[in-house]
């Protein structure tokens, strides 16, 4: 049901598209992505390396558990809240209020407990 690619199910529910290539994957998530965190695993570096460049999210993770997207996982600290936009400054804004970040995952299987 497409409904369910818009979800955030905040549960133990799951849902999975296969798709035929890397093509029909990153067009996926250009369509129903949150922009927070995307996943690949694979063999394959190529794919794994077009996955990060084109993929716009927060976190991209390369055969590791999207549960590593968390702000203490990824040495910020405790997590205090969580965006989902691009721009999040309001009022005067210095260089540092314009850009964004973009943390990049790699592992070889490793799950978070």
């Amino acid at each position: 049901m497409e409904d369910d690619w818009y979800m955030e199910f905040l549960d133990l529910i799951l849902a999975a598209r296969v798709v035929d290539n890397l093509d029909e994957a990153i067009d996926h998530i250009a369509t129903y992505g949150s922009l927070h965190t995307e996943a690949i695993v694979t063999s394959d570096y190529g794919n794994a390396q077009r996955f990060i460049r084109e993929v716009n999210s927060g976190v991209v993770l390369v055969n590791a558990s999207t549960r590593f997207a968390d702000g203490n996982q990824l040495g910020l600290g405790a997590e205090i809240g969580i965006s989902t936009t691009k721009l999040h400054s309001f009022g005067p804004m210095g260089l540092e209020d314009l850009t964004t970040t973009k943390f990049i995952v790699y592992g070889d299987g490793q799950v978070r407990a």
